[in-house]
């Protein structure tokens, strides 16, 4: 049997969990923090930010400023924004992890395993071939082989540059 080592999990597993929604309390933190937080981006009603429990290396999050748990909630601005964060999103991941896919979308209540019901958000997930063994089919577990950190210096340059392209 092979050891996997992932001493990033204990934080999250003896971590104080934040009371309130997660996705409000990172964006309401000063700038300054950002890195911290993973926030990539930040538009005028919307966010990108690294998934603290991505499914792959790259999976980021789209999120509008005002905490709304549907679609029908949302604004026409923030909507719109939302999805040219994701298409921006998708350009960055493309020249900085090279995917050959992505999935993309939302989980809208807690029965389709939104793990953040009460605050919409959208999901990129880039995909490689090969990228689902039998660590995520046997074991339940996914090997996630780059550290938040690394990705996020290596998206937010390409992240920056994609958006100031569609000004």
């Amino acid at each position: 049997m092979k050891t996997l080592w992932t001493p990033w999990r204990m934080g999250y597993i003896l971590g104080e969990k934040p009371q309130g929604c997660l996705l409000c309390i990172k964006q309401q933190d000063p700038v300054e923090k950002d890195r911290e937080n993973y926030i990539l981006y930040r538009g005028a009603t919307c966010y990108i930010m690294l998934n603290l429990f991505p499914y792959t290396n790259g999976h980021l999050m789209i999120a509008p400023y005002h905490h709304v748990a549907s679609l029908e909630q949302l604004d026409d601005k923030s909507l719109c924004e939302m999805m040219a964060l994701t298409r921006v999103s998708v350009a960055a991941l493309s020249k900085a992890l090279s995917p050959a896919g992505f999935n993309i979308g939302m989980n809208l209540g807690k029965v389709s395993g939104a793990g953040i019901a009460d605050h919409l958000h959208m999901h990129v997930v880039p995909r490689w071939q090969g990228d689902v063994n039998f660590m995520s089919v046997f074991a339940g577990t996914r090997l996630i082989p780059e550290a938040l950190n690394v990705t996020y210096d290596k998206l937010l340059p390409i992240l920056t540059k994609e958006v100031s392209h569609t000004r």
